[in-house]
């Protein structure tokens, strides 16, 4: 028996997505980032027998929308019902396997109003008259994704509400020389606006107590980021804006105004989590699901992954609404962010037709190819880079290769045997170098240690070691060295499940050719799944190498 892992925490998990903004389809850099963090965190979950929901949805009440759609000449509504359906392609196409992904609906807009309604009648929020961008030509406020000027912090280019680059707020009238992203030649001036806003220094211990006791749960550029905003005062939040588009929260202070869309996303979160649940077969009302239980054994472990570029919100102004509500929500556990991905060193750029997406790769090379090579590259700690021929070497030197090589010994080992059904046995020594294994992917795996890099790189390293030793094995009879081999197909299987998140569709074949026969149904991965005395041999499926001879099925 090895070591518990400090993972052995059974409870119920919320995997949450970055809501995508519908301005648009995905590209790589996208999917890179949070989307396949959050489907290996997922998968991994499942695999371990537990309860997931993994959920996303569209953020259509983004001014993101509103600025593209002026640039193409075509309706907001319009353009989000179009970038919705490219954005469920391409999650769908590379296998992001969310359980639900939510509809901007009725049903979405009725909770969020009543997340905001509750800190409304509570006196959560404050009226506050600011200086907003003005365009007197339309006599429409400019703020948001609407205007785009330099940083007050680092004077980066930066649009309206938040830099993407340093992630400090820029509220109100701070953006130096603001101009307009539909039309730049467009003249700002200035005008006052009565706006509702969160006081987010009222919430600064509880911030600090709360961030500081999951730190390790936060990695360094977010707990850089928090720590520089709490060394001074907390800026107000705007909760409400002047503008057209969004959602009217109704408060009789500010008539005709909208809710600022950044601040949805948690109600959002709380409203695909039971349309997810849903989808499971569990119904439930919304935000019922984040409801604090009296046993907090029950609650849900809340993993949200995101881009540093949105984390300000996340970290800060969402929880202390949260906060807002009194003791009856769940908050967060592990804050998981991503940094920038590039695109043959430089930035994806849908305008310059510097893009690539996921459907464009994968007409080209198999998911799992893709996948295992975007998890390799994920900018989870710094900016890294998309490189086609990085992505063909890799697959070439380190996985199609000494896979296939592997594979094929296996299966003329088992060719050789006359196809009977035997059992081979299982040393000792190979159980524990499965829990060696599996206790190495779990840190790559799970939370606070969760790292793509770590993971797809410890799935190579243990292919080309299992391909070395069944090359000391080639050309000998399963009934020669019974335990070599019995130990050599364990560890294949054990590879293969703890592989799983990332190589899908391999996982998906391997298990039609009865790879995971002998496991518990719970998962793969379940604990003492691979304590097994004899293990029978198997035929492992081949890796195509390119999308022309590939005829794995996806599987989720």
């Amino acid at each position: 028996m090895t070591r518990p892992l400090p993972s052995d925490d059974d409870r119920p998990v919320l995997v949450l997505g970055p809501n995508p903004t519908p301005n648009g389809g995905m590209h790589l850099g996208h999917i890179a980032g949070p989307y396949l963090a959050g489907d290996v965190y997922a998968r991994y979950q499942r695999a371990r027998g537990r309860t997931v929901i993994f959920t996303s949805e569209t953020d259509d009440s983004q001014t993101y929308v509103v600025a593209s759609a002026g640039r193409e000449g075509i309706t907001p509504e319009e353009l989000c019902k179009r970038s919705t359906a490219k954005i469920q392609e391409a999650l769908s196409a590379i296998g992001i396997s969310i359980d639900g992904f939510g509809p901007f609906d009725q049903t979405y807009k009725a909770t969020v109003l009543q997340y905001f309604s509750a800190l409304h009648a509570a006196g959560v929020f404050r009226l506050k008259t600011v200086r907003l961008p003005y365009l007197e030509r339309t006599g429409e406020f400019m703020v948001e994704g609407l205007i785009e000027g330099d940083c007050p912090v680092c004077l980066t280019t930066s649009r309206g509400g938040l830099c993407e680059t340093c992630c400090h707020p820029n509220n109100f009238d701070q953006l130096i020389n603001p101009h307009s992203t539909i039309n730049p030649e467009d003249k700002l001036t200035y005008r006052e606006a009565t706006i509702m806003v969160l006081p987010l220094e009222e919430f600064r211990e509880q911030l600090t107590t709360y961030h500081e006791n999951l730190k390790e749960h936060r990695r360094p550029h977010v707990r850089q980021m928090i720590a520089e905003l709490l060394s001074r005062p907390l800026q107000d939040v705007p909760i409400t804006f002047p503008l057209n588009w969004g959602i009217d929260p109704q408060f009789p202070e500010v008539p005709g105004q909208v809710l600022n869309a950044w601040l949805e996303l948690i109600p959002a979160g709380m409203f695909t989590t039971s349309y997810a649940a849903a989808k499971l077969g569990r119904d439930t009302v919304p935000g019922e699901l984040w409801r604090k239980a009296a046993d907090p054994t029950t609650n849900l472990r809340i993993v949200h992954f995101l881009g540093f570029d949105n984390a300000y919100y996340f970290c800060l102004p969402h929880i202390a609404m949260l906060m807002a509500h009194g003791d009856k929500y769940v908050w967060p556990e592990s804050i998981i962010n991503n940094e920038f991905y590039e695109l043959e060193s430089s930035k994806f750029s849908t305008s310059k037709g510097h893009v690539l997406t996921p459907e464009e790769l994968l007409e080209e090379v198999p998911r799992d190819v893709a996948r295992l090579y975007l998890a390799l590259t994920a900018p989870e700690y710094q900016r890294s880079t998309f490189s086609r021929a990085g992505l063909d070497k890799m697959a070439e030197d380190r996985l199609v290769g000494p896979w296939n090589q592997l594979a094929g010994v296996l299966a003329k080992a088992v060719a050789n045997a006359g196809g009977d059904s035997v059992r081979l046995p299982v040393s000792a020594a190979a159980r524990q170098r499965v829990a060696l294994m599996r206790d190495r992917f779990d840190l790559g795996y799970e939370m606070p240690t969760f790292n793509l890099n770590r993971s797809a790189d410890t799935v190579l390293v243990h292919i080309d070691r299992l391909r070395r030793h069944a090359l000391t094995l080639d050309g000998t009879g399963l009934d020669e060295q019974p335990e070599a081999w019995g130990d050599l197909f364990c560890e294949v299987k054990a590879l293969l499940a703890v592989a799983s998140p990332l190589l899908i569709d391999l996982a998906a074949a391997a298990g039609e050719a009865g790879a995971f026969d002998e496991l518990p149904d719970a998962g793969v991965l379940v604990t003492g799944s691979f304590e097994l005395a004899e293990v029978t041999p198997f035929v492992p499926p081949l890796l195509a190498a390119g999308t022309a001879d590939a005829e794995l099925a996806g599987g989720r």
